[in-house]
Parts: structure tokens; sequence; C-alpha cells
């Protein structure tokens, strides 16, 4: 059951001010990082994003922004002002407050056209994005100018948009991001009705012995494969897969040469597009004229070279002609699963890394099992946890079904302020791995590379999770949210680069603990549920000197915001004389690690027993029907051995009431092979 807008309203408020008071932030500052997040991750804007506040007066016009994005496959540059009026009810946006807001963003943008920049300080935060859009424009890097306008409000009926909004040659598209925008990017992620791509294409429908998906034969001419991204851009992208590696706006050699140089060729030598859809719309002669949900699962390559090869180099690419296999999802439940699955076994052209799959892993799964079974320490009756929302929404979306007082219950024992989601983990984990550059790249770049990361430690240690992993990892996001608290409150921080200046004393931290020879003690943290004041002292001096160093980068890097993106920036601080005294209680030695490891390690395997027991045991019996049938096939006959197939067996037809622990896993085995295979279960 999907919740009202009035609810996800009061949801959404509550997660701003859960946000503000963990993060040291300001209400409208939470604010607008939530919708910049949920923007990004959604496709909508570049993962290349600056948030910065500048609000001036120059003469009698106002001029102010919150942030901008580009992105510079389809060079769209991306100015963003944000209304936040903080009501405790759904409000309506007055139109005279969207067009005052507009106009200032209008100022803010013409100004910085002619060289805003010159008159700033160049430590400032805002400086390095008055300074790109400047540098963008004089090196005529811009096609195209978005204004957004972020608000908690909602807008009236009645509005009918800003007209004539022209600054120079730009013919502004302006969009307003209010709560029911939201809202329904909320209902999109639960329902599978993000959005819907109109198209004319001739298809043969492949006939397939399931009930399962449907599959068509398809071909897509260039123009209208570039006319569809240019339109909806990353949004087409399966999220699961690539979603920071596919569209770069550059162009494969081999595909650049068969489209200049022998287009008609295009379709017989490349491999064409895999992609996926909730539903097709047909006109009577039986062509696609709607698909909902388009997801590109394989071909982003292709699709992003044939773009490409018209946006930038001008190349005409109306001979071209792609080939396109598109499935269609029956059970809608299994819909998110099925996607990454095609996705998965689809790309098969390009090199496509593990991490692209992240939220298929079982990493999500193990964490989350910990986060429902980890009580938080505390000397009180009312127990509570740490949430870990793996899919944005699900903390909603738990207590969609609930009584008001069960709600109640759910909020007691899961706080907003105690919720971590996949990128402030990746963010958290990544400023202890001494990647302070990463984590400046913002929160999605981030997280790739935490999936890479994580990935990798899976497959070489099934039993990398463990509890102490997991607490470890919230002691972690305790210590970075405490340095934020640390830096807000600082005599010195007078604004800026927070989020730099954060990653990088985090990172520090774990710098001198290695230097050191030691590793850090996170149960003192854990334990306390905050930085303990000892440990304080330490990181205040740490932070400080971040500061002063990143805020005084090297001749010829004045781009401070740039500066801290780079892995020589890192280098650097390390160089630099300094040294801050950790107290000896947070630091473990080798053997005292050595220990730990071992004992969780042991602690792992006997709780991996149980939950595969335990999994297998809660199995449907139409489960190991399919999975008996499947391994009967002459296809999977040969991939299971007699013992295996007994027990399968014996399960199938309820000879096995109560598995062993041993069959248990034989059988968990058998399951996981054949879902890896494509069986859907």
């Amino acid at each position: 059951m999907l919740v009202s807008l009035k609810e996800f309203h009061e949801s959404f408020m509550q997660d701003v001010l859960a946000s503000a008071s963990s993060n040291s932030l300001q209400t409208h500052e939470a604010f607008n990082e939530l919708v910049f997040e949920e923007l990004v991750e959604t496709g909508e804007i570049s993962i290349d994003l600056e948030l910065c506040y500048f609000e001036h007066l120059v003469g009698n016009k106002p001029m102010e922004v919150s942030g901008y994005s580009f992105e510079e496959d389809r060079k769209i540059l991306t100015l963003f002002i944000s209304e936040f009026s903080q009501n405790s009810m759904v409000s309506t946006i007055p139109s005279k407050t969207i067009e005052t807001k507009f106009k200032r963003l209008r100022n803010y943008f013409d100004k910085s056209l002619m060289g805003l920049y010159k008159d700033l300080e160049e430590t400032a935060d805002y400086f390095p994005m008055t300074f790109e859009i400047y540098k963008k424009y004089q090196e005529k890097k811009i096609d195209k100018v978005r204004f957004i306008l972020i608000s908690d409000g909602q807008l009236s009926k009645l509005y009918k948009g800003v007209s004539n909004l022209v600054v120079n040659e730009f013919e502004i598209e302006p969009i307003v991001v209010d709560i029911e925008y939201l809202y329904n990017n909320y209902k999109s992620q639960n329902a599978d009705t993000s959005f819907e791509v109109d198209v004319n294409l001739p298809t043969l429908k492949v006939p397939i012995d399931t009930d399962q998906y449907e599959s068509y034969l398809a071909y897509i001419n260039g123009n209208q494969l570039y006319d569809i991204y240019e339109k909806f851009g990353k949004k087409l992208l399966e999220q699961n897969v690539r979603t920071f590696l596919q569209f770069k706006g550059g162009i494969n050699k081999g595909i650049k040469n068969t489209i200049d140089g022998a287009p008609e060729m295009f379709f017989a030598y490349n491999n064409g597009i895999t992609a996926t859809a909730s539903s097709l719309n047909f006109d009577n002669d039986g062509n696609i004229t709607k698909i909902h949900n388009l997801q590109i699962v394989n071909g982003g390559q292709t699709t992003s070279s044939i773009y490409a090869a018209k946006k930038n180099s001008k190349i005409d690419i109306s001979k071209v002609n792609v080939q396109m296999k598109i499935s269609v999802v029956t059970e809608t439940g299994n819909h998110s699963e099925f996607v990454s699955k095609v996705a998965e076994y689809a790309n098969t052209q390009n090199k496509v890394n593990k991490s692209d799959f992240f939220s298929n892993s079982p990493f999500h799964k193990e964490f989350k099992l910990y986060s429902e079974k980890t009580w938080i320490p505390s000397n009180s009756q009312n127990r509570t946890k740490w949430f870990y929302e793996r899919v944005r929404g699900e903390y909603l979306n738990e207590q969609s079904y609930l009584t008001t007082s069960e709600k109640r219950k759910f909020e007691k024992i899961n706080p907003r302020d105690k919720k971590i989601d996949k990128t402030l983990l990746a963010k958290c984990e990544n400023a202890w791995m001494q990647k302070p550059d990463i984590v400046s790249k913002g929160a999605q770049y981030s997280f790739s590379n935490f999936a890479e990361y994580i990935t990798n430690e899976i497959e070489k240690n099934d039993l990398a999770i463990s509890e102490e992993y997991y607490k470890n990892a919230v002691a972690r996001v305790i210590l970075f949210r405490g340095v934020e608290d640390i830096v807000s409150k600082a005599s010195w921080y007078n604004g800026g680069f927070r989020a730099n200046i954060v990653a990088y004393t985090v990172s520090y931290l774990a710098y001198l603990t290695e230097k050191n020879k030691k590793h850090f003690n996170f149960s003192h943290v854990w334990e306390a549920q905050k930085i303990p004041n000892d440990l304080v002292d330490t990181l205040e001096k740490i932070s400080k000197f971040i500061h002063d160093v990143i805020t005084s980068p090297p001749e010829g890097q004045g781009n401070i915001s740039q500066w801290s993106k780079k892995k020589a920036a890192w280098e650097n601080i390390k160089k630099i004389p300094f040294d801050a005294i950790i107290p000896d209680k947070y630091l473990l030695s080798n053997k005292e690690q050595s220990f730990l490891k071992r004992e969780e390690k042991n602690l792992k395997k006997l709780d991996k027993g149980i939950e595969i027991q335990s999994f297998v045991v809660g199995c449907k019996k139409e489960v190991w029907t399919k999975l008996n049938k499947y391994y009967n096939e002459e296809a999977s006959r040969e991939s299971i051995n007699i013992k295996e197939r007994d027990i399968l067996m014996k399960m199938n037809n309820s000879q096995l009431s109560l598995p062993s622990e041993k069959q248990s896993v034989i059988l968990y085995n058998l399951y996981i092979r054949a879902k890896n295979e494509g069986l859907i279960l």
C-alpha cells in the first residue's frame, strides 16, 4: 500500500529534521542535500554536482543560487535555487515566489557569464561554481541551460509556468521540483511506472514458453535513439549497471568509423541494445508506440557513441539502425530482480565490473540482517537499532501497512537519526580507507568506488561481512557525523568546504593510526554511540590542520573544490609535518586485531549455518519443485551429483521436514546456483 502525499510530506520533513540534527546542518541545507541526492540517484542531474549557497545584491538586482551541475555529454548546465518553507502541512507555492526565485537565478547566471568570479574571494565555496560557469561559457561548452527550483511546497494547479526566461543566447528551461514531484518519484520507485518513452518501432514478438516475461525484437533509427537520450539521459540506464561508467560522451573508435564511413553497415557490425520495460503499447499494425520504464541494460556504449557522434562531431546518423531486444517482465513483483539479472547476463559486448551489480550483492542482505538484529548499547529500557535503508524509501515503505500505534513503536525502535543509506555508508567507509579525494567527488561517485571494493572483498572472503564489521561500520558513521559537528562548531570555521574538511579529517585519523602500525579500536565509539571526549580533542586538532591546508592549495591549484578531488591533494597533505596524539585505548596491536578477526570468523560461520538452515526451511514447496525439475532437465542434469540429487528429491517429496545443517548447505547452494544461471524463483 503506497502512502498518501500528506503522509509522504510528513515523513520527508521528519527526514529533513533528523538529517539536520545528525549532520549538524541548517534545516534548509539538509533539505537541499536530500533533494539533490534524490535527483542524482534518479538520473535527473549529473553526479558532478556542486552544492553551495550564494546570495548577493548588485545594484538593484538580487542574485541567489544553491548549487550547480554540468552534464558533459549533453552539455547541459543546471543551476539550482531553493524555497524551503518548513510548513507542517503541504502548502501551495505562490506563483510570485517562483517568479522571484527564477529572476534571482537569472541575475546570477547573467553576471557569471560576464565574469562575476573576478569579484569573489577565491577561498569562498561558491567561487569554483561561478568560475566554472564562466569558463565553460567562454569555451562554448554549454548547449542548454536549466533552472531548477526545489521546494517543500506544492505547485498550484493554476500555475502556468515562467515564460521568456532568456540570458544572452540561452533560452532557459525552468523546472520546479516540488513535494508532489518527489512523491511521484517515490511512487515510481515502488510501482515501476517511472516514465514513458514515445516511439514507433516495427517489432516481432518472440515465442517463449513462459508466463514470466515477454520478449520482442525491433530496430531503432540513430536519430530516434539520439532524441530519446537527449530527453531522458541517464534515466534510461538500468540503475544497477554502469550508472557511473557508461554515458561519458566519448565515441568508441570502431563505432565512430562505422557511423561516419559505412552507416548502412552499422546494423550488421554492432551487437545492438538489450532493454527491459514494465509494459508496452502497440498500434493496429503491431508496432511499439510507447515503452513504459525503458531501461537499457546492455548497449550503453552504443547509445552514448551514437549520441556523441551527432552531438559533438556533427556526424549524420540518419542511416544508422540499431537492433534492439526488449524484454517485458509480466510479474511486477519480480521486476527489479528480473531487470538486474537481464543486465548481468546481457553485458558481454564490453567488460562490466562486478561492482556494477552491487545492488544484488549479498553485502546488502548481510548488512541489513545485522541492522535488524543488533541492538544499540543502552542503559535505558527503550532499546533502539540503526536502520539500514538499502533502497530509497524503504524506511517509509516498512511503515505503510502499520497502524498509528505500530508506526510509533517502529520509529521508537528505529529513530530517523539512526538511519543509514548506502551512499552515506560508502562515504564514511571510503573516508576511513583514506580516500578523501574520492569522497570529495560526490556521494554517487563515492558509492561506485565503494561498490567495487566491497564486491572484491566478498569474492575473496564470504565471511567479510560480520557482526563486528557491522558495528565498526556504524561506528565510522558516528565518527564521520561527529567530525561534521566538530567542524561546524569550530571557532576557525567560517563556512565552505565542510564536506572536504570532514572527509580529509577522518582519513587523516586513519593515516595516523596506520603510521603508528596499529589498528583503530572502534568498540569505544560503538559503546558510547558518539565520539568520546578524549578523541574529540584529537579530532579538533586534526580538523584545524586539514582546514588550513585545504584552503591554501599549492600554486596553480587555486580551485579548492577541484584540488580536493585529486589524489595529489591527499598525498600532499600526508607529506606536511603534523602530529596528533591518539589515546592508547583506541589503538590495537596486530596481535590483538588478529585475535578479534579469528573470533569473529568463528561466530560468523556459526551464524551463517543457522541462517542457511532457516532460509531452506522457510522456502515454499513450489521452490523445491521448480528446482527439482530444473536439475532434471537435459541442460542442468550434469551439474548435480548423486548426493545432491537425492537430497533435493527428498526435499521436494517432503521427506526432509527439518534438513540438517549440512543438507541445508547443499540445498542452499543448489538454489543459488540455479538462480545465478537465470532461473527465476
